[in-house]
């Protein structure tokens, strides 16, 4: 996959998306001080996503911000974003000898196109391995992520390719911040019958059919193959997973996390939740020359 030439433009432009003609711009931003991209929709949706990391920071749908992101998160160009969609790759957490969720997040990614002419906008970032990855991960490898804006819908999908001529196995996850009103008052369905560990508990049992994730909540499920909802009183999502990933974690780190993060202020947990599109247990397999590919797609289902 050879990196792709730019095709950046800063002026209006036409995109079809549905059935009806929409206008979409794209801009560049200082965000926190560290460079970022922006698409707006004529409706007013938007999408912000940072160099640092590939990082989508924010998604504005229907006039309200519907990530979350933690006003102590730490701005400087090397230290892993809070909040948002962090990328995780290529390591879940610390379950390997890799640093925490893997690397690349802390890692400047390349803008390598913004399309606005056709549904849906978009823009597509990238990130190939040099020696300070091999430093820490032998691989060679190249990343994209690609982060699609539609009216009411946000999809981001990661894709990496194994260049090396070894075989390349990863875990990782793109890990959703979403905002809520209020922990207490928001249930996930959608999950209900999947296997779910709980790992607070290191407890196996199959997962009720309603969730309600007031923190500490941190469990793994099995992907499942149809949307979950996310029901808030201000307006809920659809969730859905691609099948590039074969589990889904569901975390809310509750007082007593917060209170440890100093990247979190205390009450943070009661207006998040992490939905979690992931590849916890089983790694991937990419062969030599091969290539994989997995999204999430987050739909507004209120306003």
């Amino acid at each position: 996959m050879p990196p792709a030439k730019p095709a950046l433009t800063n002026s209006m432009a036409d995109a079809m998306a549905g059935s009806g003609e929409v206008l979409a711009a794209r801009s560049e931003e200082l965000f926190q001080g560290q460079p970022c991209h922006r698409l707006t929709l004529a409706n007013g949706d938007s999408v912000l996503v940072a160099q640092h990391g590939a990082h989508v920071v924010s998604w504005v749908c229907g006039g309200r911000e519907r990530l979350f992101l933690s006003p102590n998160s730490v701005w400087d160009g090397h230290t892993a974003i809070r909040g948002g969609i962090p990328i995780c790759f290529p390591q879940f957490n610390q379950r390997g000898d890799l640093p925490k969720h893997g690397f690349v997040r802390n890692l400047p990614w390349a803008l390598l196109a913004a399309a606005l002419g056709d549904a849906p906008s978009r823009l597509s970032f990238g990130l190939s391995a040099d020696e300070s990855t091999r430093a820490i991960w032998s691989a060679d490898f190249e990343a994209r992520l690609r982060v699609d804006l539609l009216p009411a819908q946000l999809c981001v999908t990661l894709e990496v390719r194994n260049l090396g001529t070894q075989a390349l196995r990863f875990t990782g996850a793109l890990h959703s911040y979403l905002a809520v009103s209020d922990i207490a008052q928001v249930r996930l369905s959608g999950l209900g019958g999947q296997k779910e560990w709980d790992s607070r508990a290191d407890m196996h049992q199959t997962a009720a059919d309603s969730l309600q994730c007031v923190g500490p909540f941190d469990r793994v499920y099995s992907a499942p193959s149809a949307p979950m909802h996310l029901d808030d009183p201000l307006g809920g999502l659809e969730i859905s997973n691609s099948e590039g990933w074969g589990d889904c974690v569901v975390w809310n780190p509750g007082a007593a996390g917060c209170a440890v993060m100093s990247d979190m202020t205390p009450d943070a947990y009661v207006h998040m939740l992490c939905v979690e599109a992931a590849q916890v247990f089983e790694p991937i397999t990419i062969a030599a020359g091969g290539h994989w590919s997995g999204g999430q797609r987050l739909r507004a289902t209120g306003a």
